[in-house]
């Protein structure tokens, strides 16, 4: 689902999704449009602006998972403001990208939000990490942290850094699949849902030093 209040544009990345294989099953141009049309449909990703007619992309994030919750929200703004990439994740946005980015980018964004993956403009995933660092908090003593195996460890240290599957998988000479394997199995292991989440334990854990 594509939320935008710019026909024009909301039409042109619809039409761009749909030409990359992706069904587009609805579009929306505000908070309660998104929530509505959300509610019937379960989209898979939303695509969504920051600037909506009736209020902000954050507002319309929260609201289209209240009544989606399987859905996961891809942030597509033209403001890479720190107030709005933040306020955007902790609505619970996996993802945030701004319009500068190509076709060939978006499409392989929403393929990675899709799988849960947290995709974000270069630049802004330091700026979400940082923020995290900074609100981190020890960790509870009465939750029990899981085992992670070293190999684990030492790939969700890096996700801690803000480095991508790719780059993670060069430095440890480890192949691309193998790398998201590991991330995914430390996903199931620490019950969290994407790579923020999982950026977030490692800090609050130490594991970012």
């Amino acid at each position: 689902m594509v939320v935008d209040d710019h026909p024009i544009w909301r039409d042109a990345v619809a039409r761009d999704l749909a030409e990359e294989g992706f069904a587009v099953v609805a579009t929306a141009d505000g908070i309660a449009s998104a929530r509505r049309r959300a509610a019937v449909v379960t989209p898979d990703v939303v695509v969504m602006d920051m600037r909506l007619s009736d209020g902000c992309g954050a507002a319309a994030t929260a609201e289209v998972l209240t009544v989606s919750p399987s859905s996961r929200v891809l942030v597509l703004s033209a403001s890479d403001e720190r107030d709005d990439v933040l306020e955007a994740v902790k609505a619970g946005a996996t993802g945030y990208l701004v319009k500068s980015a190509s076709k060939d980018e978006l499409a392989e964004a929403v393929r990675a939000t899709g799988d849960g993956r947290a995709v974000f403009t270069p630049g802004l995933a330091g700026l979400v990490l940082g923020e995290y660092r900074r609100i981190a908090r020890s960790p509870r003593g009465d939750v029990s942290t899981p085992s992670l195996t070293e190999r684990e460890t030492e790939i969700l240290r890096h996700v801690a850094k803000g480095l991508t599957a790719k780059q993670i998988a060069e430095r440890l000479s480890l192949s691309h699949r193998t790398v998201e394997n590991h991330v995914q199995a430390t996903f199931r292991k620490l019950q969290v849902a994407n790579r923020v989440e999982l950026a977030r334990y490692a800090i609050e854990h130490g594991l970012d030093e």
